[in-house]
Order: C-alpha cells, then structure tokens, then sequence
C-alpha cells in the first residue's frame, strides 16, 4: 500500500508544485511543464505498480447491477474529459468538466472495486480532483464560461465517447477484468 500511496503523492505533486511554489515555477519557465509531466507520468507508472502489489480484502459485496451503472457513469466521465463541453450546448457554463469526469470516473471505479487499495487509489484521486477545483477557483476566482455551442457538437462527442467507451472496455478486459460482463 505504501507504494501505492508514494504514487498519489508524486500526482499531488505534479499537479499542485505550480501553486505551491509559484517562484520556482515561473523561474523554470517552460522546462517546468517537462517537471510536471515527470512527476505525473512517474504517479501514474508508480501507482499501477502499487495498485498490482498491494493486498487488500473486499469491504462489501456490490450489487450485480453497479457493474451497469458503472459503465454508465464512466461513459459520462469519458463525455466529461472530451471537449464536448466546452464546444457543445449543455455543459458549456461548466467551469471543470474534466475534473468533474475525473471525479465520476473515479466514484463509479470505486462502486464496483470495493476493496481497500481501490479505495486508497480512486478515493485519492476523488480528494485531489476536488482540490483542484478549489485552488484553480481561489488562484482564478474570475472565470467566464465559453460560448454556448451546437447540440450537433454534443452530439458527436457522445458518440465518440461511446467509440472510446467500446475500446477502453475491451482493452480493460484484456488487461483486466471485462467491465462488460463475463
């Protein structure tokens, strides 16, 4: 679990280090984007392998049709972190969609992955992607929403969400368990 939980702090990091040291940052300039992506990128290769080693134990049994919902609610996390909000007419005056369908993609991985290392893993991920949301509004408090698009717009990312959807299942089911059922 430690491993796991070293990952969830290189991501913090990597996602927080510009607002927790500005100077540094802004003295960086561009190569400070190549430290964040390293320290993102090292999370994520780091946090897999945490995931894979750590032993835990179910904390409940979930019902079979979480497995539905899941599916449901990960093909709006996937329509959330497209660019269809900003380009389409619902969610248009959403402020942060991707973060948003980061924290749904996260809740849904949990309702279906009741075990304690899920819930260090998408729990941690819930936690950072809302504070996120805090320090971008505290940092930016003055923020206006993109003009309202298309439904056709909406439209099209859903149905490349679907396509997205279709090929991130069927890749998890070679990786791991098919969330689409036996």
């Amino acid at each position: 679990m430690t491993i796991l939980i070293l990952g969830l702090a290189l991501w913090y990091a990597g996602h927080f280090w510009k607002r927790a040291l500005p100077d540094r940052h802004t003295a960086m300039g561009e190569k400070a984007k190549g430290v964040s992506a390293a320290l993102i990128f090292a999370g994520v290769v780091v946090m897999v392998i945490g995931y894979t080693m750590a032993e835990s134990n179910d904390l409940f049994a979930y019902p079979p049709f979480f497995k539905h919902i899941n599916n449901l609610a990960v093909l709006i996390a996937i329509y959330l972190m497209s660019p269809g909000p900003s380009k389409g007419a619902f969610f248009y005056k959403m402020r942060h969609p991707m973060l948003t369908g980061m924290i749904v993609w996260a809740v849904a991985h949990m309702m279906v992955n009741p075990d304690t290392a899920s819930y260090v893993l998408f729990g941690g991920l819930t936690v950072w992607a809302v504070a996120e949301m805090k320090v971008i509004n505290a940092a930016e408090p003055d923020w206006t929403p993109n003009p309202k698009g298309a439904i056709a717009k909406d439209a099209m990312f859903l149905v490349a969400s679907l396509v997205l959807l279709a090929v991130i299942g069927y890749i998890h089911g070679l990786i791991g368990p098919s969330p689409f059922g036996a």
